[in-house]
């Protein structure tokens, strides 16, 4: 399967590139060189399109187009980026690059303007903390070869949201929205940029009551709030060294009633909406502050530093029903729900079917944490030129501090006609008491050589980890460390790749071979997660079609699972060796718009197809059954095999139109090979979206936006605690003021 990968790609190219007319007036493809800005990756369309591994620039016209406030809706039209939606409003995405394990987005280098942004990035990397698209400028999606930038997840590849920049003139901006399930969102910018100053002052507010329907009636949505003010000083454009300095502050709030716990398979077939009455008490909490300063100096066009302190916390407490005691038998929610009829005892309690008998049946866990992660990083470019070629050299530091403070707890509940109330409320720390922490450093040098039509980019990382635990136990509360244990894991390890672009005059061919890195957690002498991955592919421009074909394979010689509770697990995110496994695939991008020759209309359409290929080379048993009993020749889970995405847009002046649908084929919870057993099947499904704008002047805009327009009827989550449904039907009018 990986040569016939390859080989299909190679052969594409060929055909294409030999079909190609000899007029000079067709589309070609040239690597210009182009200034990035501070916190991107990429920075362009341009500039995607033309790296030697494959990228995707997500623009602010294309984020605008839905006015999506879900970051999986928005990811969706990428070819290689794999997610599974988990509460209907994206809140905490499940997202993979290329194969990697999607779970709580653990695996792929996440970043907003360039700095990490995972609560706590190596030391507990699950991202309970995302950032909300709907504030976002600009997505910048980096796969395959020659991301030894952007660590330490190399394998996948990494995503960079960029947050709305500083307006280059005065401006005032406001959208706000309301529709189905009383969803509200209120989304304004004030800023302006003088000569040597300017700044940016932004707030949004999202909220919802909910599609899901609580047993006994109250709100099953969220209120979330995000403040983000930013201000930038420089130096006059004639001055001779150039610099500036942007700070920023964020902080944001939510309240979301989000529960793990989903419906069995008779319920979810007869009443898909529904939340179990147990339920009721689930609620997740959250606080997230950001400081972050960016000093640039330019000695010149072709020389520049570029230094980013920064510093994130996180505040976060989800209440969330975790088992039930029924004459002294504990069975958690997951067991409960996969065997209704043998556990019909404790099925009846959490759905509200019967009373409890005793007083404390309900268990709800007070998963209670915070996160810190700060550091400081810094990275020189220098660019030069010579006869027909352009040397580009860049290197870069980072050390970076982070940890996670768990001291959680549970208490118990009865449920009686309904309505659950707490009987025995337990001390902060009498569950979970424990710290992880992470000591990181980390640099890298990139060299990108370009020689006529040629450009090779060679680079290496090296990353020093020391990864460690203090734990109290749950019989010290007051942290006395009369009970105290310490752990210790450390790594040092060295990521080269090597990426290689060439263009002809309408196609260009790319490629290359990275190795792929993990960190492990600190359990000690815990293998890290390493692969060798590869890739080759075209990008083309022909007839007023453009794409990208590309063929990749993953070699792991080491996989790494994590004992989540989102799949399932205990939530100890502690990790167990997978040994080897394959990720192998094909993306494919297709760009047309068949009105080349109208200053009035436009119609652009896109087409783009994933297929994900997976296999484990070795046979296992997963810890606590996250993955079930492994075999050789297994798939992960978790994963879909074939993706489907498709736009359709008429553009006009003074309107716009753009539908927007979407295939996500079938995936299974437990690794297995074959057909899906019913127990471990999360089903395919087509979902149509729908959004429209009318220019009433170039002050005034008026939006309408449809999710799900066939109102399909599909789940998105069977882990860990029964089915969970994607959100049906909805229909959203707002406005949009500039000035």
């Amino acid at each position: 399967m990986k040569t016939s990968i390859f080989l299909f790609t190679f052969l594409l190219t060929l055909a294409v590139f030999a079909q190609k007319p000899a007029s000079t007036s067709m589309d070609s493809i040239h690597l210009n060189e182009v200034t990035l800005k501070a916190n991107s990756i990429l920075g362009s369309k341009f500039e995607a399109k033309n790296r030697t591994g494959s990228a995707y620039y997500i623009s602010p016209k294309e984020i605008k187009k839905f006015n999506y406030t879900d970051i999986n809706r928005t990811l969706r039209s990428v070819p290689g980026v794999n997610v599974y939606e988990e509460d209907g409003f994206g809140l905490r995405p499940n997202i993979s690059l290329r194969g990697t394990s999607p779970e709580r987005s653990s695996k792929i280098t996440l970043m907003e303007d360039g700095v990490l942004i995972a609560p706590a990035p190596y030391s507990s990397p699950s991202a309970y903390y995302f950032p909300t698209i709907a504030r976002m400028q600009a997505v910048e999606i980096l796969k395959g070869s020659s991301q030894v930038q952007y660590g330490p997840y190399t394998t996948g590849g990494a995503i960079n949201m960029i947050s709305t920049e500083v307006p280059d003139s005065f401006g005032i901006f406001l959208n706000s929205s309301y529709g189905s399930f009383n969803s509200g969102r209120l989304h304004t910018q004030l800023g302006d940029s003088k000569k040597n100053f300017g700044y940016s002052i932004e707030y949004l507010n999202y909220n919802s009551n909910g599609f899901k329907e609580l047993d006994n009636g109250e709100n099953t949505g969220f209120d979330k709030n995000d403040l983000v003010a930013k201000f930038k000083v420089n130096t006059n454009p004639e001055a001779k060294i150039g610099q500036a300095f942007e700070f920023k502050f964020q902080y944001s709030d939510e309240i979301s009633n989000e529960t793990y716990l989903g419906l069995t398979e008779a319920d979810f077939s007869a009443t898909p909406f529904r939340r179990y009455a147990g339920s009721q008490e689930d609620q997740m909490n959250t606080k997230h502050l950001q400081f972050m300063g960016t000093h640039t100096m330019a000695f010149s066009s072709n020389v520049r530093i570029t230094t980013t302190a920064y510093l994130n916390n996180f505040n976060r407490n989800w209440f969330k029903v975790d088992y039930l005691t029924v004459n002294g038998q504990r069975e958690s929610i997951t067991n409960i729900i996969q065997n209704p009829e043998e556990l019909s005892s404790y099925y009846d309690i959490v759905s509200g079917n019967s009373n409890t008998e005793a007083n404390d049946v309900i268990a709800v866990k007070a998963n209670n944490r915070e996160y810190l992660a700060t550091g400081i990083q810094t990275k020189l470019n220098y660019r030069w030129n010579t006869d027909n070629t352009v040397h580009d050299i860049e290197v870069g530091l980072r050390y970076h501090y982070d940890e996670e403070d768990r001291f959680q707890w549970v208490d118990d509940y009865s449920l009686n006609n309904g309505t659950m109330a707490v009987v025995t409320a337990r001390q902060r720390g009498t569950d979970a008491n424990r710290i992880s922490d992470a000591k990181a450093f980390s640099s890298y040098a990139l060299y990108k050589l370009k020689y006529k039509e040629l450009t090779l980019t060679p680079g290496l990382r090296y990353e020093n980890i020391n990864l460690g635990q203090t734990n109290y136990g749950s019989n010290d509360p007051k942290r006395t460390g009369v009970n105290l244990s310490e752990r210790e894991n450390q790594v040092n390890v060295i990521i080269p790749g090597m990426g290689f672009n060439y263009n002809f005059q309408n196609i260009s061919l790319f490629g290359g071979i990275h190795k792929g890195f993990s960190p492990p957690s600190n359990q000690v002498g815990e293998k890290p997660e390493e692969s060798v991955n590869y890739e080759l592919g075209t990008r083309f421009s022909y007839a007023g079609f453009s794409g990208e074909f590309v063929g990749f394979y993953n070699d792991y010689s080491n996989l790494l699972g994590s004992d989540l509770a989102a799949t399932g697990g205990t939530g100890s995110l502690d990790q167990f060796n997978a040994g080897e496994v394959k990720v192998q695939g094909i993306e494919f991008l297709l760009n047309y718009n068949p009105i080349i020759n109208s200053d009035t209309f436009a119609l652009p359409i896109t087409i783009g197809y994933t297929l994900t290929d997976t296999e484990f080379l070795n046979s296992f048993g997963s810890s606590n059954s996250v993955w079930g009993e492994v075999n050789i020749g297994d798939e992960l889970p978790y994963l879909s095999k074939h993706q489907f995405n498709a736009s359709i847009s008429l553009e006009h002046e003074k309107f716009e139109v753009n539908f927007s649908g979407r295939y996500n084929g079938a995936f299974r919870t437990k690794a297995g090979v074959g057909a899906i057993p019913d127990n471990e099947l999360v089903a395919s499904n087509i979902v149509l979206d729908l959004g429209t704008k009318y220019r009433y002047n170039q002050n005034i805009t008026i939006t309408i936006n449809a999710m799900n327009l066939l109102d399909e009827t599909y789940a998105v989550a069977r882990v860990p605690a029964g089915l969970r449904p994607g959100i049906p039907f909805g229909l959203f009018g707002g406005i949009e003021l500039r000035y």
